[in-house]
């Protein structure tokens, strides 16, 4: 079976990367490689990935000298990697142990296919399972029609967990990767839905965890760029334009049919209208003052 490289980035992880580098390390896919890329954590995660080093040669660490920010710290995990297919894992999720297998064999069987993923269910703090993980998106991005794919990946809400799935290499170096923007990981799923079909294993082999300390729980939206890029902490952002551009963008990068392409755009300005408000809101927050008690009055 083709061999794998899991990235997993990481800052000040101690609390779940145990548990979540016990469940990559005990895949029975063994053909693989386990680079961790530690954003300059403050707390125990660099003793714990170095024990874990020590103890398993398939683990690479990797010590940032400073904190670069969710985004570069993603890319340089696949920057580091060398396999043909790779993945990106999270620190605080969990892997039964077919994950690897079983989405390397989708890839093996599917051709055409440019990233496989499984079923998944949402656990909390202690491990118990709260509900399934299932969307749209399982069906409509299987298609073989790359506008249908786009329509759905821009159009339905839908969470990102395929970012997690087993991707081909070279499909994932054509793109951004994670770009330094909120909903960049929307935008890389659109990309790749456009170069190729995504692949379910309908098995539920991925437990995502939903706890207090995630970023998207923690931080307001439009507050987000610092986490993203630590060079962009003071960055007065638009995200829904910045949203809707790059998915524009993704159209012209990809070698799809002049009849195709010129199909996905109007999906994309029906994605404008859907979206006005939102984008209003962005001009308004960008370039209007805030309005004062006698202004609103």
């Amino acid at each position: 079976m083709t061999s794998v490289s899991i990235g997993l980035p990481v800052y000040n992880g101690e609390r779940f990367l145990v548990r979540a580098l016990e469940t990559l390390l005990a895949q029975d896919h063994d053909d693989f490689e386990l680079i961790v890329c530690d954003n300059a954590s403050t707390d125990r995660t660099q003793e714990l990935c170095r024990d874990t080093a020590a103890s398993d040669p398939r683990v690479r660490y990797h010590r940032n000298e400073s904190n670069l920010g969710a985004a570069p710290n993603f890319n340089l995990a696949f920057d580091l990697a060398e396999r043909p297919l790779f993945k990106w894992a999270a620190y605080d999720d969990l892997h039964e142990p077919g994950f690897v297998g079983a989405c390397v064999r989708a890839l093996e069987e599917n051709p055409d296919a440019v990233l496989s993923y499984p079923r998944a269910v949402v656990i909390d703090d202690d491990e118990n399972e709260l509900r399934p993980y299932r969307t749209a998106l399982l069906e409509a991005s299987a298609s073989r029609d790359p506008v249908q794919r786009f329509r759905t990946l821009i159009r339905d809400e839908h969470n990102c967990f395929p970012v997690f799935g087993v991707i081909r290499r070279d499909a994932l170096a054509q793109t951004d990767r994670i770009g330094s923007f909120v909903g960049s990981d929307r935008v890389l799923l659109t990309h790749l839905a456009l170069m190729g079909r995504f692949v379910e294993v309908p098995e539920v082999l991925f437990r995502h965890r939903e706890h207090t300390q995630r970023s998207t729980r923690a931080i307001p939206l439009r507050e987000r760029a610092g986490w993203f890029d630590a060079r962009r902490a003071r960055a007065r952002v638009m995200p829904y334009w910045r949203l809707g551009g790059e998915y524009l963008r993704a159209t012209s990068r990809t070698p799809i049919t002049s009849e195709q392409r010129l199909r996905c755009r109007i999906e994309w300005l029906k994605w404008v209208k859907r979206y006005r408000g939102f984008l209003w809101t962005d001009v308004r927050m960008r370039f209007l003052p805030p309005a004062t008690p006698e202004s609103a009055a």
